[in-house]
């Protein structure tokens, strides 16, 4: 199975309602998913009394074909559409990502996942 990464405009709460994702209409947005395999994150370590993982690969998503608006947040979900909020972060950097530009990716340990 797979987790699947998803891009925010707008806080989504850990209730799921708050914000919206980028849309998926006309602007080449899609999540992306991650293998809850072995080797797609790295191993559990303690940070802080807190269990944390990060990504181990690069995490890249779809180059826009319209404008995505400013992203804010990340968060993982269980499907590739719907579905159900498991983490959600505020990106240390809000980034703007318009059509045209590159696609946008995570680097490897870029997108760090705590649990306390």
């Amino acid at each position: 199975g797979s987790h699947y990464i998803a891009l925010w405009i707008g806080d989504p709460t850990d209730a799921g309602s708050g914000g919206a994702e980028v849309s998926t209409s006309g602007t080449g947005y899609a999540r992306v998913a991650v293998s809850r395999a072995g080797g797609s994150w790295a191993a559990p370590a303690n940070n802080a009394g807190a269990q944390e993982t990060s990504n181990a690969g690069v995490i890249t998503f779809p180059a826009p074909t319209g404008n995505w608006g400013t992203v804010t947040h990340m968060a993982v979900m269980d499907a590739s559409s719907s579905g159900n909020m498991l983490y959600s972060a505020a990106l240390s950097v809000s980034r703007t990502i318009n059509n045209g530009d590159g696609a946008p990716s995570f680097a490897i340990g870029a997108l760090v996942i705590s649990e306390a």
